[in-house]
């Protein structure tokens, strides 16, 4: 692999609290060998001077489904395997296409997926799972109708299911430890009602604390996280207690839960991009109608829960869970936290903040020796416009991976 030597990059990774001008990078063997303020000396590697732009590391998305081609989950958990897989493999290419070299799934994908990018079968991002998430009956991700009463075993095998139904004790722990052995690097629970199933209203608990505490323990045995699905503060007050350290969405949080969340050491990873795009164009992309209608009960408070979040202090990183054909307004999550946050937060949410999510400091979401050259070259500065950062790439004429160019367009 050929070393490449960056040139006059203004760098920007959210370590500091602003770019730094002026700085060379040189990248070798798919990770970064040398950052300076100097010039560097690499006579053998392709010199690529990008005068004065700004380079970040790749961005991280830490809630997506790769596997959701639809808004109909339900429909989509109905669809043939080699379908979704191929599917998936569109969105992931154009998640990389984005900016985003890392992805979170937090429900559906499996390890053969993953097996298929480290392969290089399929130009995607690096994927972290969690395999299926875990539901109770009639919880989310149970996409049975109220009069549907198919065995949800059915749906076990299902490439295009976003999760299992498991009652008990046993059973969780039971179906913890197949998702941790087919190679899920963290385990999600549905601990809260969902806007996407049918039959679980927003404020329903899922699971008994034994169930959530028999997850965490497997989780911690091993050597990993629970993330769970979670909108109302009676659900993250409660879920946070019982050991859970990733709270995804947190929208109905009150400051007291908050500073709750920081005092444990857990962290939140909003996703109001979804809830904006699902209000604008859930119904039309197949959404049912008893799901639009759960729609206002989060969308609303999600942006007064970033201040509360920020004011308490709380670590929190990117996420979009976005659906089907909603996928394209991914980056549109960095728009909507500006409004709220100072916009190296926002930066942080999906660089340094998201790498401590996936336990991969030092190794993702910075620009430092020893981390994976995966990078990203962005026309002027998003701490000034974070909407550089979207249009589709429109604004990265170049992107890596692994050291590699997946995209150029800097003509060197």
């Amino acid at each position: 692999m050929t070393a490449i030597l960056f040139q006059n990059a203004s760098i920007l990774d959210g370590r500091a609290g602003t770019a730094l001008a002026d700085h060379h990078v040189l990248v070798e063997g798919g990770e970064i060998r040398e950052v300076s303020d100097r010039p560097i000396s690499a006579p053998s590697a392709r010199s690529v001077d990008l005068g004065g732009r700004t380079l970040m590391p790749g961005l991280i998305d830490c809630h997506v489904h790769v596997i959701a081609s639809t808004a109909d989950l339900g429909a989509n958990a109905e669809l043939p395997n080699t379908l979704v897989a191929l599917r998936s493999a569109r969105i992931m290419r154009d998640m990389l296409m984005r900016g985003f070299t890392t992805v979170r799934d937090l429900g559906g994908a499996d390890h053969g997926l993953v097996m298929a990018i480290e392969e290089g079968l399929i130009e995607a991002p690096r994927l972290v799972i969690c395999g299926k998430a875990l539901s109770q009956t009639g919880g989310h991700t149970d996409y049975r109708g109220r009069y549907h009463h198919r065995d949800v075993d059915y749906y076990g095998e299902k490439a295009g299911t976003l999760g299992r139904v498991v009652d008990g004790v046993d059973a969780v722990r039971r179906v913890a430890r197949e998702e941790i052995k087919a190679g899920a690097q963290f385990i999600k629970v549905m601990a809260n009602g969902g806007v996407s199933s049918p039959t679980d209203p927003i404020a329903f608990l899922g699971f008994s604390d034994d169930e959530i505490r028999a997850a965490v323990e497997e989780a911690r045995n091993a050597q990993t996280y629970v993330a769970a699905h979670l909108y109302t503060d009676e659900a993250i007050r409660r879920a946070v207690e019982l050991g859970v350290v990733s709270v995804e969405h947190g929208n109905l949080i009150t400051p007291e839960t908050a500073r709750l969340v920081r005092e444990r050491g857990a962290y939140v990873v909003p996703t109001n991009v979804t809830f904006d795009w699902l209000a604008k164009e859930g119904a039309s992309l197949g959404l049912p109608p008893a799901s639009v209608a759960k729609i206002e009960a989060v969308r609303g408070q999600g942006m007064e829960a970033l201040a509360t979040l920020h004011e308490a202090g709380v670590m929190m990183a990117y996420g979009s869970d976005l659906l089907g054909e909603m996928h394209r307004h991914q980056s549109d999550e960095f728009i909507l936290r500006g409004r709220v946050l100072p916009a190296i937060e926002v930066i942080r949410s999906a660089t340094v903040n998201a790498a401590k999510v996936l336990r991969q400091e030092g190794r993702l979401g910075t620009i430092q020796p020893g981390a994976h050259a995966d990078l990203v070259v962005v026309d002027g500065d998003p701490l000034a416009d974070l909407s550089l950062l979207t249009g589709q790439g429109r604004h990265m004429p170049a992107i890596l991976k692994a050291g590699r160019f997946v995209k150029n367009e800097l003509n060197a």
